[in-house]
């Protein structure tokens, strides 16, 4: 297996975006929802005018000449080829950062926090950030066999931090990134300065706690959740493959498919747009169109969801929540994070804090990190 890191650079041909134009002016259209929301999908009307202005108006080079503005490279770990930006601070005793997403993210969803943090206004707030695709996103390697657990992504995102040099460093995450750092935590404490999660998760302890009422309208929302939100997930978690078809073969699947988690997941007022531009949520599933990945990247599921052990995690730890996204009991996490310094419940905000507030989580990473250097 080779050590040797190599720069990346995005290049996709033109055939492969008037391929895409095509299959969009050829999309055989179902019938309409019978309700007049959101409760049975995407609605149509709303699809086809995101597909048409996808065919018509959207431009994805310039987010191909963002991410080709940044260091991007590639190396090789435990077998597979990982994709990752790397970028320095000017500032020597910048603080490395590790950030990682979920589903249906990517690092597209990082990008406008990658300056601010290697270029602070306070060289007390620089880092040097690392952002890996995880396996089977982007321009990171398909796995081929099974077996790339969320377990098997940390170890491997633990090797890549030491590979760039970095002997202590802190990580941040939201969605399968959350769970990835938080066994970042637990194993690979002798290196984390410490970490910041959006989306905690944690057991119930063994001796019995007090909820509140947070608590316990969080608990019943998760069960809500799972009732009417959840099918994507025993999907992803059962048939990838199958589901991978027609995400592959057909751009409107997979815009539908990830469309309607960043509408219903973020913290708006029946607008997406004004939360995430149009051509941002564009660019995130044209990426995903583009590298292929729409049944390599639902494998995740597959290989982790419901699986993991939570163990506890002893490293200084930071825990947002954001009122449209999950929300387990503080004295759970308590339980879990052992050496927890921080915990806001903030007052709006969703799924994609990179996306729908920057500043806010921002303001989160640099207060937080700031205590740990």
């Amino acid at each position: 297996m080779s050590r040797d890191v190599t720069p990346f650079h995005v290049a996709f041909d033109e055939a492969d975006l008037t391929d895409l134009k095509d299959r969009l002016a050829r999309t055989r259209w179902p019938e309409p929802e019978t309700v007049d929301d959101w409760s049975q999908g995407v609605p149509l009307a709303y699809l086809k005018e995101l597909a048409e202005h996808w065919r018509t108006g959207y431009d994805w080079r310039p987010a191909e000449a963002r991410l080709n503005a940044l260091p991007q490279f590639r190396t090789e770990i435990d077998g597979l080829g990982v994709h990752f930006l790397h970028v320095r601070s000017p500032h020597p005793d910048a603080l490395p950062l590790l950030l990682s997403h979920g589903w249906p993210g990517s690092v597209v969803e990082f990008l406008d926090l990658i300056q601010p943090l290697t270029h602070p206004e306070d060289p007390a707030d620089a880092f040097h950030v690392v952002c890996p695709s995880l396996p089977g996103f982007a321009f990171s390697d398909k796995p081929s066999a099974p077996g790339w657990t969320v377990e098997r992504t940390a170890a491997a995102w633990a090797e890549l931090m030491a590979r760039l040099g970095y002997d202590r460093y802190a990580a941040h995450g939201v969605d399968w990134g959350s769970f990835l750092t938080g066994i970042l935590g637990e194993t690979d404490a002798a290196h984390l300065a410490g970490i910041h999660l959006a989306m905690p998760f944690a057991r119930p302890p063994q001796e019995q706690v007090a909820l509140d009422d947070r608590d316990l309208a969080g608990l019943a929302a998760l069960k809500e959740f799972q009732q009417h939100e959840g099918g994507y997930s025993v999907i992803q978690a059962t048939r990838p493959q199958t589901l991978g078809y027609g995400l592959t073969d057909s751009p409107v699947a997979q815009l539908a498919w990830m469309a309607e988690k960043y509408w219903a997941w973020s913290d708006h007022d029946g607008d997406l747009e004004k939360l995430i531009p149009r051509d941002t949520l564009l660019d995130c599933v044209t990426l995903a169109w583009l590298c292929r990945t729409g049944a390599s990247s639902a494998r995740i599921y597959w290989e982790s969801h419901n699986k993991m052990a939570l163990a506890p995690v002893h490293v200084p730890a930071a825990l947002a929540v954001f009122p449209k996204d999950a929300r387990m009991p503080r004295a759970w996490c308590e339980a879990r994070f052992t050496d927890l310094r921080r915990w806001t419940d903030h007052e709006s905000g969703g799924h994609f804090p990179a996306l729908e507030q920057p500043e806010l989580l921002m303001d989160e990473l640099r207060s937080f990190f700031r205590t740990v250097r």
